[in-house]
């Protein structure tokens, strides 16, 4: 049994209004009265009318399409990342498509040309980064790209991440003023500013202080990889007293391998600090200290950065760096004057 479908002709009838006035309620910032939309609504409800987007994008020529890639989940910090970033975007009446792309370049030049086709109105890419061609097409096309929590080197992408050479900092001098002389950092991936940027923050404050890092070894961002450095580093007669682990999601691997391999007492024996400030961070089995990333903030920043680039409100690209607290738990030893910031 066919039936018709009701069309926004059907709703203006109903509702006394022209079809244009129908049009206006049902087009994100368009301007119409209280009393319009409810009466234009409350038809449209009571026909069961539902507005034709791929119509409507025809004529607007915007799709009010929204790309989010992300190269992981296993860390907390993206699931919750991408959980804001789908809610803030639904809120300013956009869709969200969320694409899944491993660092490779190959991988997400595929995803982003997939996006394209859907031609979204903007892309959002959370910890991966982009092709020159790639970024090139985006640009000629006229698609907006916000990096997340990544950085790059290129003038024509938009990119929003903590400070993270302010972090490192702060975590060295932590460290360096509870006494620590031992320090090692099993940092965040190498192939990221990310994990660039901490583990720079953290030989500057090192090396004011007149010291040299016990080791920085890359973990990749992964658990296994991060494990095997903290197994090559306390192999040593003389292993740290204190490790900074480049992320949160790292950081729990090695404290339960320092406990449960190596028998050791946290912080007693070594001190542990994280970045990220994950929801883990405080339960009771780690109650790790850890540079607070700026989620809320992060999050808003980059949904105004890129809807202000659809709309055409600013033109030149954003490189914005957040500050985020160091976040003082049981994980580390205390300083005498305590050089947190929660």
């Amino acid at each position: 049994m066919a039936y018709d479908r009701i069309t926004s002709s059907d709703v203006a009838r109903l509702a006394g209004v022209s079809q244009s006035a129908v049009s206006r309620v049902f087009t994100p910032g368009a301007s119409v009265s209280a009393e319009m939309t409810q009466k234009v609504r409350a038809a449209a409800q009571k026909l069961g009318y539902r507005p034709n987007m791929l119509a409507r994008s025809l004529i607007t020529g915007r799709t009010r399409m929204v790309g989010l890639v992300v190269a992981y989940l296993e860390n907390q910090f993206y699931p919750e990342a991408l959980e804001q970033l789908s809610r803030a975007l639904q809120q300013r009446d956009y869709h969200v498509l969320i694409f899944m792309a491993s660092n490779q370049e190959s991988d997400v030049d595929a995803v982003i040309q997939q996006l394209l086709d859907y031609q979204v109105d903007g892309i959002i890419a959370a910890s991966v980064s982009m092709s020159n061609p790639l970024t090139t097409r985006c640009d000629t096309a006229g698609i907006p790209v916000v990096l997340f929590n990544r950085g790059q080197e290129d003038r024509r992408l938009n990119e929003v991440t903590s400070d993270n050479l302010l972090g490192g900092q702060r975590v060295a001098e932590f460290l360096i003023a509870g006494g620590h002389r031992r320090i090692a950092h099993i940092a965040g991936w190498q192939g990221a500013s990310t994990g660039r940027d901490r583990a720079e923050g953290f030989r500057q404050s090192l090396q004011r202080a007149g010291q040299e890092p016990f080791a920085i070894v890359d973990g990749l961002y992964q658990q296994e990889a991060a494990v095997r450095a903290a197994a090559d580093l306390f192999a040593c007669a003389e292993p740290p007293d204190a490790l900074f682990v480049g992320n949160d999601h790292m950081a729990f691997a090695v404290m339960d391998y320092l406990r449960y391999e190596r028998r050791l007492r946290i912080p007693e024996e070594v001190s542990v600090i994280g970045y990220d400030d994950v929801p883990l961070a405080a339960w009771a089995p780690y109650q790790l200290t850890t540079v607070r990333q700026p989620l809320e903030q992060m999050v808003s920043t980059t949904v105004e950065t890129l809807l202000s680039r659809i709309d055409g409100t600013t033109s030149a690209p954003q490189k914005v760096r957040l500050e985020g607290p160091l976040v003082v738990r049981c994980s580390a030893r205390l300083p005498k004057e305590s050089h947190a910031r929660v």
